[in-house]
């Protein structure tokens, strides 16, 4: 038997249901992974209310870490005992062990603790399609990084900065400037008490940005194109404020002749050889200590409400994680 949070409906915390499930043996490409930790996500929270809409019942999380137990015929790349991690769909990573398909996995060095990288596939392979993919960024460029103090913002903002970008990072409360520049923020804009787009065209001597990326979405997207020089990029990769409006291309991107991308982790990394390129520059980024991340709060499984509670009230200003 296996525990897992099922979701029958969509909705608020209240939906997120713990059930034993009956475990079925690994098939051809799949094995049996023995979850050790699993990533708590912003995105989890739109699927669990409807906003990514899924098909009931459904399970939840897109990542895990753990020791495969168990594999399937014609898996020949991976071992039992092999340390492994992965950040993809189905859904289904809110659980103690899962039955997941192997070219999805990505093995974990010795050096990496498997606790740390639960909550780092997610947001660490993000950071790296948004740096190295979507705006491939230069040594010199100054670029915009919204909520610098949040999960993807520790990891985004160090990698940044080892890549030689002078990074301006917004954040929505005083105490959490404080962490955006522990994240390497050179400037910090709370955007709760300060006009971020005069403040970074005052940063810029009135020239702009090459490049936004906001992961907050629709109380950022309007000045956050004010921020953009010409033939800037928009890069619009989550939600956490509500959805976007609908864009008015003549009159929101046409002036500047603005580029304006809605990028996913799902197509960036959609083949083998995509997937290992991101996970093997991932890990040296960590092993490096270039980027250094520290878990902000672990919960366990059945308390799984109380994360999406404490996720949605911005409580956790950092990578977290569910024990099994």
């Amino acid at each position: 038997m296996m525990k897992a949070i099922k979701i029958k409906k969509p909705g608020g915390p209240e939906v997120l249901k713990l059930e034993d499930i009956t475990l079925r043996k690994p098939v051809k490409d799949e094995v049996l992974i023995e979850h050790v930790a699993i990533g708590l996500n912003y995105i989890d929270t739109y699927h669990r209310s409807g906003l990514y809409p899924l098909i009931f019942p459904s399970g939840l999380g897109m990542e895990a870490s753990g020791i495969i137990k168990e594999i399937g015929p014609d898996v020949s790349n991976f071992s039992i005992g092999d340390r492994v991690a992965y950040a993809s769909v189905p859904l289904g990573a809110y659980s103690s062990h899962r039955i997941f398909k192997s070219n999805s996995l990505v093995k974990v060095p010795n050096e990496i603790d498997l606790t740390l990288a639960a909550t780092l596939m997610t947001k660490g392979l993000t950071t790296f399609y948004l740096l190295h993919k979507t705006y491939p960024v230069s040594s010199g460029e100054t670029i915009l990084f919204h909520a610098a103090a949040g999960g993807v913002g520790q990891i985004f903002c160090q990698w940044a900065k080892s890549l030689g970008c002078k990074v301006i990072g917004t954040v929505g409360s005083d105490e959490k400037v404080d962490l955006a520049k522990k994240n390497g923020c050179d400037e910090v804009i709370n955007y709760s008490k300060e006009d971020f787009s005069k403040k970074v065209m005052e940063l810029t001597d009135g020239k702009g940005l090459p490049v936004v990326y906001d992961g907050v979405g629709k109380s950022t997207f309007e000045k956050s194109v004010k921020c953009l020089k010409t033939r800037g990029m928009m890069i619009s990769f989550g939600n956490a404020s509500g959805a976007l409006e609908p864009v008015d291309v003549p009159k929101t991107l046409q002036p500047k002749g603005l580029f304006f991308v809605r990028p996913s982790m799902q197509q960036y990394l959609h083949t083998r050889e995509e997937l290992d390129e991101a996970s093997k520059t991932l890990f040296e980024k960590i092993s490096s200590k270039k980027v250094k991340v520290e878990i902000f709060k672990k919960y366990k499984l059945d308390d799984v409400k109380q994360a999406h509670i404490d996720l949605e009230s911005r409580k956790i200003i950092g990578p977290a994680v569910i024990i099994p």
